[in-house]
């Protein structure tokens, strides 16, 4: 049985529209029935549970901020966070998949290709019927993304990709891939790569021990003829697949708070329940001190990631800015999951409580999508003005 209860020590609803909330409890209803009394099965053989898509789709996880007539909701930011963090509340795995089609499918899709492009696609990507995944990040190049190798070049009526990328989430099920590679004179550019297209292959990656309950894998290009009209045309430059990152990012921020929020409603009510030397471990200063400090680190994070959000609804949230709300999320999530799991002695290591999972998966939300480092060079470059990447 889910007992969750989000935590709201400064009253931040009170922020929130009727709109956001209705839309958070139809995600939090969802994640409760379809997430929770499931995903430890699913982490612990390794598996992602597929039959989830359609209910994401459902509740509109999918492209929740694309508009109405391409099949996205038409939400606010703060509406798109707030699922963010219900969804990684049940599990950092399956607001991987939504980030994924969300800010790196269907917004390159929408905010750089054509009419029939968006037509095409996003529909059918809204409504789950189609799975996609994003290519950037390869064996050689992952924080340095201005290296990479995958490349095509022009043969009249059709380009012709070669190349690899490596740690893509959604990758093995993906029926489309927005892969960002160089042309001939070496520019960045999107194509969309179709599954079934001869040459291209998903293969999965095992033995994880973080995001198990997701599917990872890789993206090879092997003389792939990708016909031009798959061509990405409104942007190109690192630019352009930075701007995704900064909206998946931007998820993230929110949802690795629904982690945090997790660990520490479960440690609150084990302290709570768990008794020792006669009264509830509640009750003892250690324990205190632990969920005191849980609780603070929740509401600045809350705080930051809603304001983000009010300057993203009014397009003045800069990249910088969403780097460091990343950053500070997942920092005191792993934090709280660590001292969590404390709380909760030799049981916090049990598939029987959430927090290892969270855990473990953790360190992955800290390394993808621009590292913990990084994320902190990209604050140091905006605040100086001196850049420490090269």
């Amino acid at each position: 049985m889910d007992h969750y209860q989000a935590p709201d020590y400064y009253g931040v609803d009170e922020l929130l529209t009727e709109e956001h909330k209705l839309v958070r409890g139809a995600t939090r209803d969802w994640v409760k029935k379809e997430v929770s009394p499931i995903i430890e099965d699913y982490a612990q053989r390794a598996e992602f549970p597929k039959q989830l898509i359609q209910g994401l789709a459902e509740v509109g996880a999918f492209g929740p901020y694309i508009p109405e007539e391409y099949g996205g909701a038409g939400l606010d930011q703060i509406s798109y966070g707030l699922m963010m963090q219900e969804i990684e509340r049940g599990g950092s795995g399956i607001r991987s998949t939504c980030s994924v089609q969300s800010s790196l499918v269907m917004f390159p899709i929408y905010a750089y290709g054509t009419e029939e492009q968006r037509k095409k696609f996003l529909p059918r990507l809204a409504s789950g019927d189609m799975l996609g995944c994003f290519g950037l990040t390869e064996p050689n190049h992952g924080s340095n993304p201005g290296g990479m190798e995958t490349h095509y070049v022009d043969k009249g009526d059709h380009y012709l990709l070669n190349g690899a990328k490596l740690w893509i989430s959604n990758s093995p099920y993906a029926d489309v891939a927005v892969v960002w590679a160089k042309n001939e004179e070496g520019r960045v550019h999107g194509l969309l790569v179709e599954r079934g297209m001869e040459g291209f292959s998903t293969p999965e990656t095992h033995n994880k021990w973080s995001l198990r309950a997701s599917a990872t894998g890789e993206l090879v290009f092997s003389d792939v003829k990708v016909p031009k009209e798959n061509l990405l045309p409104g942007k190109s430059g690192l630019g352009a697949p930075l701007s995704c990152l900064d909206s998946a990012r931007y998820g993230i921020a929110w949802g690795a708070l629904g982690a945090a929020m997790d660990c520490y409603d479960t440690a609150l009510r084990y302290a709570q329940e768990r008794k020792q030397f006669g009264k509830p471990i509640a009750g003892f200063q250690l324990q205190q001190k632990k969920l005191a400090e849980m609780i603070t680190e929740i509401t600045k994070g809350q705080l930051l990631v809603w304001r983000l959000g009010t300057l993203k609804n009014e397009g003045r949230a800069t990249g910088a800015q969403i780097s460091m709300a990343k950053r500070n999320s997942v920092e005191i999530a792993l934090k709280i999951a660590r001292d969590a799991r404390q709380v909760l002695g030799g049981m916090g290591i049990t598939g029987d409580y959430p927090i290892m999972r969270h855990m473990m998966n953790l360190e992955s939300v800290v390394t993808y999508e621009g590292t913990h480092d990084i994320h902190l060079l990209i604050t140091g470059m905006d605040i100086t003005g001196e850049n420490a990447f090269k």
